[in-house]
């Protein structure tokens, strides 16, 4: 983690320190902008501008004589052919740079941002030449990137096939399991390997990927990508380039690439076309190799703020005032992947206040929040949910969230916590919000202790949203009502929705995701049916009767205002 934090710290403080010592901004307005940038993920250089401390001119200027360059107007620039083709269309992608200059060992780019020195020396490695830059406005590099590298689509199989002759030309990318760790790494660091690695991580953050799989099987090496909860494959590399381009995501992420007989968990963080991403990379031994799966933290895609994580305005009332008591246990639940994380946080976020001191224990850190002291669950090296909460206790907080609620250990410091003054947030994996009692029930915690402490529960779940671009009405028939359980009069003469398929979402009609709440207040009716050990059916029959509006019910009325299709709710509901 401390690598990760340090990595992105480095992203953006020479560009603070420098507006700061032009008095631009002062020391205050520069912790607001790190928040900012820390809650947002958009770049520093953009907030600067968006917040009207500087003009983009200026900024530019000063950038300029701080990295010895110059500024350039790119939108009247005239560039020649041979100098748009000195670089690759995916390298002025993923890196959001444009040639202006080129000789037989230099080549001059422009970019829109400071330059970091690993990246300079990526893009010197992976062009082959001496890399000098130029400033300039990044909606011009950004039109130009698109302008003379078009579509991004026909990438993948123009990388595929200068691979194929790397391969027949470069001896070296010929490896196996059976080399040394130093021929392997000489693979994993050849030019082709990294621009098809930077290719495939770039195309993920603009499909908004969650999660790209890289699986190696006998005779084949797929990689796929989730995008909105459904996996897409996408053009397979040779089945031998499975070890260079798996011991490449290795070395990214600080892992050991000897080691192929273990699972091991790290981290990258890189800027992609002027955005900071996070990845959280998983390796798991196989029969035919390492399976990698990166999990794709992008903060300019995720909110954090709590208004716009979708709760139904009833929903986020309460939760709002819920948070804000002085002690008690606030669950969310939901299967994995279904923002639980992203609540937490959101909710971790509104209560992050200098008055109070917050701590986390997590498995592992998804985002790096400021103010918030994260702690990440290391079973291997001792590092457990116990062990940790325990800590917490003796570090004074007044706020404690949990990655997980899995055992009786875990719940029972939550309720000691909870009984001590704190505020407890935490997760379940349960189908709905009354589950949620059941479950701590059946880990051994007493129900009396149940009552007394558990404040609310959050269930929620995600539901794909119909692509706007290929959304299309039609009347529901009896049979459509009658599997949602609704009657035609409350449907009214509303019409339902479905996507088409077109390319903007990849022929599936879907584009995007949204969440499906469902709130229970612990009150005291629902308190006396938690003591008697009622099963969870009363418990949520009767918080319906005190007003809990159920997930389907709340993933009914996104398909009566259209957001959503009835297959995704029987689906997910």
């Amino acid at each position: 983690m401390e690598e990760t934090a340090t990595h992105k710290e480095a992203a953006y403080e020479p560009l603070i320190d420098l507006v700061v010592s032009n008095g631009i901004i002062d020391q205050e307005q520069a912790e607001a902008l790190r928040e900012e940038h820390t809650g947002t993920g958009k770049p520093i250089r953009t907030l600067l501008v968006d917040m009207g401390y500087v003009a983009e001119d200026d900024l530019l200027g000063m950038m300029a004589a701080y990295q010895g360059s110059e500024v350039v107007d790119l939108g009247v620039l005239s560039l020649d052919t041979d100098v748009i083709q000195s670089i690759p269309g995916n390298v002025a992608r993923m890196y959001n740079v444009v040639p202006v200059e080129a000789t037989a060992g230099t080549i001059t780019l422009a970019t829109s941002d400071l330059i970091e020195p690993h990246v300079m020396d990526e893009l010197m490695f992976v062009l082959t030449k001496d890399v000098q830059f130029v400033l300039a406005r990044e909606n011009d590099v950004r039109t130009r990137v698109s302008e003379y590298y078009g579509d991004e689509s026909t990438t993948v199989a123009e990388m595929l096939t200068s691979l194929e002759s790397d391969l027949a030309l470069d001896k070296t990318l010929n490896v196996d399991e059976s080399l040394d760790e130093k021929s392997i790494e000489a693979a994993s660091s050849a030019a082709p390997v990294i621009r098809f690695v930077n290719l495939v991580l770039y195309q993920a953050v603009t499909d908004r990927a969650s999660d790209i799989h890289f699986e190696p099987f006998e005779k084949d090496f797929k990689i796929r990508y989730r995008v909105d909860g459904a996996l897409y494959e996408m053009t397979p590399p040779p089945r031998r380039l499975a070890l260079p381009i798996i011991s490449r995501i290795k070395v990214m992420s600080g892992l050991n690439i000897a080691e192929r007989r273990i699972p091991q968990d790290g981290r990258i963080s890189l800027t992609v076309a002027g955005r900071v991403i996070d990845l959280r990379v998983s390796c798991l031994p196989t029969s035919h190799g390492e399976s990698v799966v990166l999990r794709v933290l992008d903060r300019s895609v995720v909110s954090l703020d709590l208004e716009n994580i979708g709760l139904p305005e009833d929903v986020y009332e309460v939760l709002t005032m819920d948070i804000e008591k002085p002690n008690g246990i606030i669950v969310v639940t939901g299967p994995t992947g279904s923002g639980k994380t992203t609540s937490l946080y959101s909710c971790l976020r509104r209560i992050n206040t200098i008055d109070s001191k917050l701590l986390t224990a997590e498995e592992p850190v998804e985002y790096d929040i400021d103010g918030i002291v994260q702690v990440q669950i290391n079973p291997g090296a001792g590092n457990t949910f116990p062990k940790v909460l325990r800590a917490f206790l003796r570090q004074d907080p007044d706020i404690m969230m949990i990655g997980e609620i899995r055992d009786l250990e875990t719940a029972q410091i939550a309720v000691q916590a909870s009984l001590t003054g704190h505020l407890v947030f935490s997760t379940l994996h349960t189908n709905d919000s009354a589950g949620a009692v059941t479950r701590l029930i059946d880990m051994n915690v007493e129900p009396y202790l149940i009552a007394s402490t558990l404040e609310a529960i959050l269930g929620q779940r995600l539901v794909r949203t119909i692509c706007l671009n290929c959304k299309e009405p039609y009347t529901p028939d009896d049979d459509t009502l009658k599997r949602l359980d609704l009657r035609r009069e409350n449907a009214g003469d509303r019409p339902f929705y479905y996507g088409r398929g077109c390319s903007k979402c990849n022929g599936t009609g879907y584009k995007g995701r949204k969440g499906v709440f469902e709130y229970l207040r612990i009150s005291d009716p629902i308190r006396e049916l938690i003591n008697e050990r009622r099963p969870t059916l009363f418990i949520r029959e009767r918080a319906r009767e005190l007003g809990m509006r159920t997930m389907r019910e709340d993933a009914i009325r996104n398909v009566l205002d259209g957001y959503t299709t009835v297959d995704e709710v029987l689906r997910y509901t």
